[in-house]
This record gives structure tokens, sequence and C-alpha cells, in this order.
């Protein structure tokens, strides 16, 4: 009953769709619809369950790690998944996903690349009977269905725990991530739930502090840049939101002469940040079960495809609601812990991980 209530909003919604392309027919189609390829549409009788996922860039390390996951684990269970990825460009996002849904998608799983813009996809997919499910980050002033991520703000905490044991004292600097990105402002809490109490005591000060556009490691070192010259160097421990960031920050380090000499935290695992952390260039990274948070997501889209209730004990404020979340859990790793958390888990091989010590 709930499909054929969907079915019928979809054509609805392809019907309108179809009439507001008719209405326009005198106006120059946007540049930004030319880079995408016209797809056929699908018929709504189609039995198989389909989601569709619509991804904010694959440039990172992570994020094809995360699309194949995703598409081994809903054709494991038996539906169909549809890839779009937008290369970081909120508006070709939202055509992607507008397309998705024309194409008959039983329910549309997003990574958003800004948290605020994508509002509208959630906004469009319910207009066709679609739910939403915002994957690893969080769609912001939204009605989205379901987020599933790992827990962002601890991700911080167990950055700042790690660094404030080495440098329980001292001149810090923190290079956030992209300010677009709600990821970034969960990490940065968590951050300074940590570090909040000791810079009220004056053992801790932040000396320089800035997000980065687009979490692009050329940016990151070339704030890392500015935080060395303004502080003549006396930088004493950094926090870097991610690992790109990270790889920035050491390079602006390594110029000065100070590789390893001042302890940086970088999240995500990825293979030259843990290549970094045997060379003593990294302090550590945080490690998120990559593989846990796609197969879950894949389980729990295609239980919400059919209709089903998804248990959740969480619930995060997006600035609209108090939305339905599934949060899992984050690993902080150093060398001491390295093969039996991402190479004991498959995320790393030894060879790899050990190729370039």
């Amino acid at each position: 009953m709930i499909r054929n209530i969907k079915k019928v909003a979809r054509l609805i919604f392809i019907f309108l769709l179809m009439f507001l392309v008719a209405c326009e027919g005198n106006v120059s189609p946007k540049p930004i619809e030319s880079r995408e390829p016209k797809q056929e549409l699908i018929s709504p009788d189609e039995d198989r369950i389909k989601i569709g996922f619509s991804m904010d860039t694959l440039e990172e390390e992570r994020w094809p790690r995360d699309r194949d996951l995703f598409k081994e684990a809903v054709e494991a269970l038996g539906a169909e998944v549809v890839i779009r990825e937008a290369k970081g460009d909120d508006a070709l996002q939202i055509v992607q996903a507008e397309r998705l849904i024309s194409e008959g998608i039983d329910l549309l799983v997003i990574v958003p690349h800004n948290a605020e813009a994508v509002a509208t996809i959630v906004n469009k997919a319910h207009s066709a009977g679609i739910k939403v499910i915002s994957y690893d980050r969080l769609v912001k002033n939204s009605s989205v269905d379901l987020y599933i991520s790992f827990d962002n703000e601890v991700v911080g905490e167990l950055q700042a725990q790690a660094i404030t044991k080495l440098v329980p004292k001292g001149k810090y600097v923190y290079i956030g991530g992209a300010s677009t990105d709600n990821n970034a402002h969960l990490l940065k809490k968590g951050v300074f739930n940590v570090l909040q109490p000791l810079i009220n005591s004056g053992d801790i000060q932040i000396v320089y502090d800035q997000w980065t556009e687009n979490w692009a490691p050329e940016n990151a070192r070339a704030y890392m840049e500015a935080a060395l010259k303004i502080n003549e160097n006396e930088i004493d421990a950094v926090i870097a939101a991610n690992d790109g960031t990270a790889g920035g920050v050491i390079e602006a380090i390594a110029a000065q002469g100070l590789t390893g000499k001042i302890p940086v935290a970088g999240q995500d695992a990825d293979l030259a940040a843990v290549q970094r952390i045997l060379k003593g260039k990294q302090t550590m990274t945080i490690y998120k079960p990559i593989k846990t948070l796609a197969y879950e997501a894949a389980k729990v889209a295609i239980k919400m495809a059919k209709g089903e209730t998804i248990p959740t004990d969480r619930k995060v404020n997006n600035g609209k609601l108090e939305i339905p979340s599934l949060l899992l859990s984050p690993i902080a790793v150093d060398k001491n812990n390295m093969d039996e958390t991402i190479i004991a888990d498959g995320f790393h091989s030894k060879d790899e991980v050990y190729m370039q010590r």
C-alpha cells in the first residue's frame, strides 16, 4: 500500500516536472544542467527497491570507499542503487537529486556539500513521497527522515584528549573543516568541550582558529603558514579537522624545519596520515569504520523504502527539528594501536601502511 502511494506521488511529481519544463520552453537552459547527461525515466512499476545516493564529492580518500561499500551492501540485500557525484557543486547536487527523484527511486540517501543549501532536496523528495536519509553529514533546517553518522562531537573530544595529554599547557592552533559542513561544527564543539576548561584556567591559549574552505589541504597549509608567522613559530600543538587538513598543516610545519616537533591531530585514518604517524610527522587520527556505516545505512535505507520504522535512541537538532539519529562510535588511533584497529579491520593492509616507513 505504501509503495503504491509513493508510485502515485512519483507520477504526479514527474507530471509536474514535465509541465514546468513545457512552461519554460522559451528559457535558455542553465549551464549547470548541461554537465549531467539526460537520463531516461524508469517505470514506476518497477518492483525492485531502488535507492538514490547523492554524494558531494569523491575527491577525498574516504568517499570512494563509502560509495563502493554502500553499493556492495545495497546490492547484497537485493536492491539497486543509482549514484551521483556533485563534485562539490550545490546547484549540481540539487539538479542530480531532482533527476534521481524523477527516475523513480524509492528512497534518497544524501551526503550534502552544503548543509543548508540542500534542504530544498528534502522538500522535493517528500513531495514525491520519498524519504531521505542524511549520510555522515546532517542536512540542516530540513525535515530529513534519518541521520546516520559517527558521533562527530566525540571525534573532536578524542582528538583534544589525545593532544592535551601530550601538551597540557601551551599555544594551540585549531584548523577547522568547511564552515558549510555541519560535521565541522560538531567536531569543533567536541574539541572545545575538552579545551575550554584549560583555556579558562590559562593553561592553553588558542592563538589561531580558522575554518578551511572546502576542506582543501592547500587552504589549511596557508592558514598554518599564517599561524606560524604571526606567532614566530612558537606553537605547541595543532588540532586539524581531518587528515587532509592535517596534511596541509604538516607541510607548513616542515617548511619551517619543525617536522615532528609540533603534535598534530587529524581524523579519517587516511593512508597518507597513518604513514605520517609512523614517521612521527602526525600524532594521531580518528578511525571511523566506514564499512559499518555503509552497511548499516544500506540496511536501514531498504527498510525505510519498504515503509518499515527504524528504531533510534538518539536525536540531533538540525536547526528545524530533532532528527532521529543512528550514531556510531569512532576510535582514536596512534602508532600504538594501528595494527589492532585499521589493519585488523582491513581498512588498510599492513603492507600499505608500513611500505613507506
